[in-house]
């Protein structure tokens, strides 16, 4: 009985992998997206001026409108993988508890 109880805590302790890169995906994308357009409607003489390093890391990124969609691409892969990584590694550490 008590090993029925054993298999469920861990089958309910478990992450969803996807759904974890999907939403820290979302999460890095829209930043992105929400920072460089904020900047955008704000205006100024030099408008991004750090935020454009990011063209160092993301070929075609800019801060303009476009480049705010290319940079959500970027991000959104990015964090993506860093979501599954992370649900991937929690739910190995489930498995061996």
């Amino acid at each position: 009985m008590e090993r029925k109880d054993v298999t469920l805590e861990r089958a309910i302790r478990r992450l969803n992998a996807r759904a974890w890169g999907i939403s820290v995906g979302l999460v890095c994308g829209l930043g992105i997206l929400i920072a460089t357009n904020f900047l955008i409607l704000k205006g100024g003489p030099d408008v991004g001026l750090h935020l454009g390093l990011l063209r160092a890391y993301f070929p075609g990124y800019s801060v303009s409108f476009l480049g705010s969609l290319i940079g959500f691409v970027y991000a959104f892969v990015i964090g993506y993988a860093l979501g599954r990584v992370i649900g991937m590694v929690y739910n190995k550490l489930v498995e061996k508890a």
